[in-house]
């Protein structure tokens, strides 16, 4: 005789298949919380990765924009420095040159050197131009002067050469009254023209003296690797 399965029979039963569903439901929760975990740590690895090399590439693209600029803002203000310096330097060069362009006046002012200066100046252009006519040219103020040194740059072109010379004051061309002195030597009949004035040999003197002015005022260009 058989007997059938009682109430409590079935409770107890179905509280063991609740259990086991309940524990299946609660691992497979875990696991899934496992998974999402894991996903989550993925992506939020990749996204702080992606955030940090964002960060990193603009901070290396401002670090650059801010040497360039610091770069420019040096080579702009060395160039301002270099410019006042050179300025300063040219400055005190043209006020030298000025200092002896005012000089060159008071020079005539002393006869008998001004005489032998004016005889050399015409001994030069008379030995350049190698003629036996020549005529020079001079201030108007200056024609007693030019005169008397004209006749013993004559003597003295004799006593060197052999050759005579005849030397004549171009009274009709004189040099401007605004220069300072010296004299325009003239030849192959007007078609030669060699300025000893002393306002060209200044310039001249410029010139040629500049590099050793700089040299002797502001030592070497450390820069500078030749020098004519």
């Amino acid at each position: 005789m058989s007997h059938g399965i009682s109430d409590d029979q079935v409770a107890g039963e179905l509280k063991k298949m609740t259990a086991f569903i309940r524990q299946e439901a609660l691992e497979k929760a875990r696991e899934i919380q496992i998974k999402a975990d894991e996903e989550f740590a993925i992506e939020k690895s990749k996204l702080v990765r992606q955030e940090t090399s964002s960060i990193d590439s603009q901070y290396e693209k401002k670090f650059k924009q801010a040497s360039m600029s610091q770069q420019i803002t040096r080579s702009t203000l060395a160039n301002k420095t270099r410019i006042k310096v050179l300025s300063a330097r040219q400055e005190l060069l043209d006020d030298l040159f000025e200092k002896a362009r005012a000089k060159l006046e008071d020079y005539a002012e002393d006869k008998k050197k001004y005489t032998e200066l004016c005889k050399n100046l015409i001994l030069e252009g008379a030995y350049a131009l190698n003629e036996s006519k020549l005529g020079v040219r001079a201030r108007e103020q200056d024609y007693d002067v030019v005169k008397e040194a004209s006749g013993q740059a004559e003597k003295a072109y004799k006593e060197r050469t052999g050759k005579g010379i005849e030397i004549v004051l171009d009274e009709e061309n004189p040099q401007p009254e605004g220069s300072s002195g010296g004299v325009s030597i003239v030849g192959t009949r007007g078609k030669i023209d060699i300025n000893n004035t002393l306002d060209e040999r200044l310039k001249l003197l410029e010139t040629d003296a500049l590099p050793a002015c700089r040299r002797s005022l502001f030592g070497k260009n450390a820069n500078r690797r030749f020098y004519d």
